[in-house]
């Protein structure tokens, strides 16, 4: 079989909640990220087979397969097919690694991964509300077989079982903001993010014609451990996590172009990195966020490695307890692990999240001169995505 290789891949800036992305309906911000990894390309957007988006609250503005919608809206070739898949938060990265498996199945030579949330203006849960008038989604056969928990509590239960503290909490909060606040002060992004110029607004929520740019992730905070200290619990009131260490509501969008090495050699195009292996695994729905402990184990036995192979991880930070767990019961070095912040700091555009992974992954071996990285993400429903590439 070919090997499949990323050949670029971009985001944009990471906005917070009702900050400055808010204006910008999500079907214009992956319209933009589509076209952008296209243009650094250079490839011809015809030849692309399929585009596949992550995006988890497929409702209204985000509904009607926002990944074939984004791509009609930014006047791209009509002919090339699109689908929107839901991975809870591991949305993009399940795309990216179903993209992954129809390049290299051969079903296509090329294609274009993406997610997108924008959540400022689509809730996180919406098209569950019990307001639409359509029912809950989890019906009473399921407490049959599991109890239903939240990701709030499940982050907790994480902490309970691994012994993760309120300290150990706010210490990895705190080193996300010091990480992230370091990679923007070196300049460690300037690969990977395209500016957005986002509509202005005025009281009656109409744009004005004016436009304000959007360059920077808005995530950051300048605080310190006596701060996060004081923050109140989220979930439990002796609870582990605050807002301080779980990670932030946000709006954001990325791309991955993927394509056999085959293709990319006809192109004449460069690869940055070679696809090792992708999985989706399930784990328990109640603890629900242990899924990147089976991912990596599973990725790194498969594959006849340990993780003393590995030079770079990115993981979600969802919340504090997932990374510190995951750590512990993996063995992963400090060092390793998101060397220029996570969601925590930046945020997590939940459908997004999982391409803004790959990107950073993609852009940080090479800024880094590092060789191999594992992307990994817990998922609500009790899902984990995985993904090992190497630099070429």
């Amino acid at each position: 079989m070919s090997d499949v290789v990323i050949v670029e891949a971009v985001r944009s800036p990471i906005g917070r909640r009702n900050g400055g992305l808010s204006t910008v309906h999500p079907v214009d911000l992956l319209a933009e990220m589509q076209q952008e990894v296209i243009r650094r390309s250079g490839i011809d957007p015809s030849v692309i087979g399929q585009v596949v988006t992550g995006c988890v609250s497929q409702i209204g503005e985000q509904s009607f397969n926002v990944g074939r919608t984004a791509w009609l809206a930014a006047g791209l070739p009509k002919q090339v097919a699109a689908t929107t898949v839901d991975t809870q938060c591991g949305s993009s990265q399940q795309a990216t690694n179903m993209a992954t498996a129809l390049v290299k199945a051969g079903v296509i030579d090329v294609a274009l991964a993406c997610g997108v949330e924008v959540m400022s203006r689509v809730p996180i849960g919406s098209n569950s509300s019990k307001k639409l008038g359509y029912g809950v989604p989890i019906p009473k056969t399921y407490f049959e077989e599991y109890e239903f928990t939240s990701q709030f509590e499940g982050a907790e239960r994480v902490a309970d079982k691994w012994h993760v503290t309120r300290a150990d909490a706010d210490a990895f909060g705190l080193r996300s903001q010091q990480y992230a606040a370091r990679a923007w002060a070196e300049d460690r992004f300037a690969t990977q993010v395209h500016p957005i110029d986002a509509p202005d607004l005025n009281e009656e929520g109409k744009p004005t014609g004016t436009t304000h740019r959007v360059a920077k992730d808005e995530g950051l905070r300048d605080t310190t451990l006596e701060t996060l200290a004081a923050l109140k619990p989220v979930a439990r009131e002796d609870g582990v996590h605050t807002a301080g260490s779980s990670s932030q509501i946000s709006d954001g969008s990325a791309a991955v172009l993927l394509m056999t090495a085959e293709k990319a050699a006809e192109l004449g195009l460069t690869p940055k990195a070679r696809i090792i292996d992708t999985c989706l695994v399930g784990v328990d729905p109640v603890l629900m966020l242990t899924g990147p402990m089976d991912a990596t184990q599973l990725l790194l036995s498969r594959n006849n490695m340990s993780i003393n192979d590995i030079d770079l991880v990115e993981i979600n930070e969802a919340f504090a307890s997932v990374v510190l767990a995951w750590q512990r019961e993996c063995n992963v070095p400090d060092e390793i692990i998101n060397p220029n912040g996570g969601a925590i700091a930046l945020g997590h555009p939940l459908g997004g999240t999982g391409a803004f992974l790959m990107t950073k992954a993609v852009h940080e071996l090479e800024r880094a001169d590092k060789q191999t990285a594992l992307i990994t993400m817990c998922c609500g429903g009790g899902l984990g995505t995985g993904t090992l590439i190497e630099r070429i």
